[in-house]
């Protein structure tokens, strides 16, 4: 009991040592022990990685879950050290409610079909959405916050303990120096000169213990870097991928869309000179939605299904041509396409009964079937 009693005294006296040398520093009544210039680049390029990657990490989970609630509930069951439950996204809501309303407003009708197409595709972009949030999660998240958790605890418990070494330090050099000046008034040689002295080297070797083992940790935060790049790689490798799944998922509906809108309206041709999203690798330009007006054939062209394009009877109209640019390399599946290169102009114009998703492409001598979503119609 007695024991305990000291010990707990003994800390009082110095946590009170310590307070009053700090606050003296702070009147400038007392010197300092100053770090030098490398530590002190250490101390602030340690803060400056904390305060950036908090604020990385608040603003790459705002971007996987915009609604403020649900990160607050996925914030508290993590410290619950509880599974967060399995949460329905946007698009497969949005997903769930066409289909539903395609039920009761008739599957067969051409809306209905169009609802429910719309909904397949939304349930795989939400799907697509999910796996990225959970691989993002893992794969960059995770590391960010392990950092801030862990290493970056425990520098911060090292850099307390050395400002208390510094502070024991500092005050163990005001008592020599006060000691001294008393040793000078007596002119006789005073004891508490050479505990005084005793204190000061004890002090400035656990200082210097302590400095020793917060400057390798500081130095320690370029390994974070490294290990933060490697993340953030497999951030963008996420991502790439996310995008390049919704990119396809969203072509393969237009495809869709546009068959079905040709046999719902025939004998007309809206297309917009832009895809629903670029390629990963090309930026398509904004461009105003085109008309291609229907002209009439010097040779007749039978249904889709019917009879393949004959491309040596079909003849340009005498009016209703296009330029158009080709956004995207397109590689012709049979002998009744064109095949595109980039950025090259050519000929476009539509024939009576044409897929609305196509033109008649002319480049030279060569002509054939070209996919409107791959041209940029020129006025």
């Amino acid at each position: 009991m007695d024991f305990n009693m000291k010990k707990l005294a003994s800390d009082a006296g110095i946590f009170f040592t310590r307070a009053v040398q700090f606050t003296e520093e702070k009147f400038g009544q007392a010197e300092k022990t100053e770090l030098d210039a490398h530590f002190e680049n250490l101390l602030a390029r340690a803060d400056s990685t904390k305060n950036w990657t908090e604020k990385i990490l608040r603003q790459t989970e705002v971007l996987l879950q915009p609604n403020p609630s649900a990160r607050v509930e996925e914030f508290l069951y993590e410290k619950l050290d509880r599974k967060v439950p399995s949460r329905v996204t946007n698009g497969e809501l949005l997903a769930q409610y066409m289909a539903e309303a395609a039920s009761e407003l008739g599957p067969t009708t051409p809306y209905g079909k169009t609802l429910l197409k719309v909904a397949e595709a939304e349930k795989q972009l939400g799907a697509a959405e999910r796996d990225f949030i959970h691989t993002a999660s893992i794969s960059f998240l995770t590391p960010l916050r392990n950092f801030l958790e862990g290493d970056w605890k425990t520098i911060s418990k090292e850099r307390r303990l050395l400002q208390n070494r510094r502070l024991d330090l500092d005050a163990c050099k005001a008592r020599l120096k006060k000691a001294k000046a008393a040793e000078a008034k007596a002119t006789l040689w005073n004891d508490e000169v050479d505990k005084a002295e005793q204190e000061l080297r004890v002090a400035q070797t656990e200082f210097d213990r302590q400095a020793e083992v917060t400057r390798l940790l500081l130095e320690g935060i370029s390994s974070t870097h490294v290990n933060h790049l490697r993340c953030l790689h497999e951030f963008v490798k996420s991502q790439t991928t996310y995008y390049a799944q919704c990119y396809r998922h969203m072509l393969d509906l237009q495809k869709q869309l546009g068959s079905s809108q040709g046999a719902i309206f025939p004998g007309t041709f809206v297309g917009t000179t832009e895809p629903a999203s670029p390629p990963l690798s090309s930026t398509s330009p904004t461009t105003a939605a085109a008309t291609m007006p229907v002209v009439p054939s010097v040779a007749s062209l039978a249904p889709p299904g019917e009879a393949s394009l004959c491309l040596e009877e079909v003849a340009p109209p005498a009016s209703g041509t296009r330029k158009a640019r080709v956004l995207y390399d397109y590689e012709a599946a049979d002998s009744s396409e064109l095949a595109l290169l980039a950025d090259e102009l050519i000929t476009v114009y539509s024939l009576p009964g044409m897929d609305p998703d196509w033109l008649i492409g002319e480049r030279g001598n060569k002509k054939g079937k070209v996919p409107v979503t791959y041209l940029e119609l020129l006025s």
